[in-house]
């Protein structure tokens, strides 16, 4: 039997709960290995001093919109990719895979150029405070000059994904990640000889990390994945196919983009009380990441298998790997919902808080967490939505919770009730968004997937 039957068996007849173990745990054990990195990241950052941790907070919707075009262009690739290996169409697929190498190195020539001609003007306009303004320059600009690392691994990692090689994933992230923690205290603090770098030193050893994530994919790539070939001698670019990643890719960009505008807004609405408080949301989403990562690394491994079998028409696996997700999300959201309400103060800990950032930061965690209750809900069936080509569902939705209540909710509360009722807007907005998600859920369920047959 050749790998490519291996693989199709695997996908279209292994045990569901067993498929999507097999898939989704290499990705959440690499995402939560990402999840570590970040906030060890922000941990050594922390120890130069609050407007270090102030300034990369800043810049995290900068880094979220890199990573945005990314995933975006990736899940796209992963959707076409995987629906073509379940409807046999063998040149689509190796054709996708060719295309989205492509896009990301487009992508990354484009966003490196924005990043270092806009880094002065983007903290000018969020920030008079000369230090905060000098660390987030110049982490800015070294991320967005070697960005072409992220797309890369990114894209690789997303084709060992679509043709269900997960363990590989779980390496190429997991070694970029490791390599990253070690090279953040040397690099930080001048350690073993190296010069002190500070906010620097942390860029350059995420660059680093991710320069190693990339190569070690692109070879698992060549190694190991049987099922395409990414062999561009003679390549040309297909505007049909690239048309086909973009129609799926480009409302998860955009969604992912929306989530940029909102942290951006939200610092704007923070830092008029005080640097704190956006340092606090920084923190937030440092920590969130260790709950939210291992959903994404469950989403990473559903997709793959709704889009297969979607392909081909197998509604009775369709709906079992919604349904094992959702409850699996469902479960991680609580504990990190029970984790945040427990332990705010020691969380905060971990990043040096002083007696300000912990006054502000215990309630505010307590309060955004409420979120999490339905989180998990959305996060899953937005991928499903993407899964089956709809990706503008998650789009409409994502809009909406961002930009049309977060942001006006957040800027009404600031007015109405200080800083310490900004932080309700976010659980406000998710009920929203459980609500847009279920309605958009039923309907692409009678228009998509019931047609196919009999459960």
């Amino acid at each position: 039997m050749s790998q490519l039957d291996t693989n199709e068996n695997k996908m279209g007849v292994l045990p569901i709960p067993k498929l999507l173990l097999q898939m989704s745990l290499p990705m959440m054990l690499s995402m939560l290995v990402q999840a570590l990195y970040n906030v060890v990241d922000s941990i050594f950052v922390a120890r130069i001093n609050e407007n270090a941790l102030t300034a990369v907070s800043l810049v995290f919707p900068v880094q979220n919109l890199m990573i945005a075009i990314a995933v975006g262009t990736g899940v796209g690739v992963n959707a076409v990719l995987s629906r073509s290996l379940g409807e046999k169409d063998f040149h689509t697929a190796n054709e996708s895979a060719k295309n989205g190498i492509f896009l990301a190195l487009i992508s990354s020539i484009i966003f490196a150029l924005i990043g270092n001609l806009a880094a002065t003007f983007f903290f000018h306009i969020q920030t008079d405070d000369a230090q905060i303004r000098q660390y987030g320059i110049s982490y800015m600009t070294i991320i967005s000059t070697m960005c072409i690392a992220v797309y890369m691994q990114v894209m690789m990692e997303r084709l060992l994904q679509s043709t269900g090689r997960t363990f590989y994933t779980m390496i190429s992230q997991g070694t970029g990640a490791i390599i990253n923690i070690i090279l953040d205290p040397i690099l930080i603090f001048g350690l073993f000889g190296m010069p002190r770098l500070g906010v620097s030193g942390a860029a350059i050893a995420t660059v680093c990390g991710q320069i190693c994530g990339a190569l070690l994919a692109f070879a698992f790539n060549i190694k190991v994945n049987t099922d395409i070939n990414l062999n561009m001698k003679g390549f040309r670019p297909n505007k049909k196919i690239i048309g086909t990643i973009y129609s799926v890719g480009v409302p998860s960009i955009v969604m992912q983009a929306i989530g940029s505008v909102m942290t951006f807004g939200m610092n704007k609405i923070l830092i008029q009380f005080t640097s704190t408080a956006t340092a606090v949301f920084g923190v937030y989403f440092k920590l969130n990441s260790f709950i939210f990562m291992p959903i994404f690394g469950l989403n990473n491994g559903m997709v793959p298998i709704v889009a297969y079998n979607y392909g081909a028409k197998n509604k009775k696996r369709i709906t079992h790997t919604i349904r094992l997700s959702i409850v699996s999300a469902i479960c991680i959201m609580l504990l990190g919902l029970a984790l945040f309400m427990i332990f705010p103060a020691q969380l905060l800990g971990l990043f040096n808080a002083s007696g300000s950032m912990l006054e502000i930061g215990v309630p505010a965690l307590r309060i955004i967490c409420l979120s999490f209750t339905f989180a998990g809900f959305c996060i899953v069936v937005g991928s499903v939505f993407q899964a089956l080509g709809n990706g503008i569902y998650s789009l409409i939705i994502s809009a909406t919770r961002q930009l049309l209540i977060i942001l006006p909710v957040a800027a009404l509360l600031a007015k109405l009730g200080g800083l310490s009722a900004v932080w309700w807007a976010i659980p406000i907005a998710e009920i929203a968004s459980v609500l847009l998600s279920a309605f958009f859920f039923r309907k692409i369920y009678k228009e998509k997937i019931a047609p196919l047959g009999k459960a």
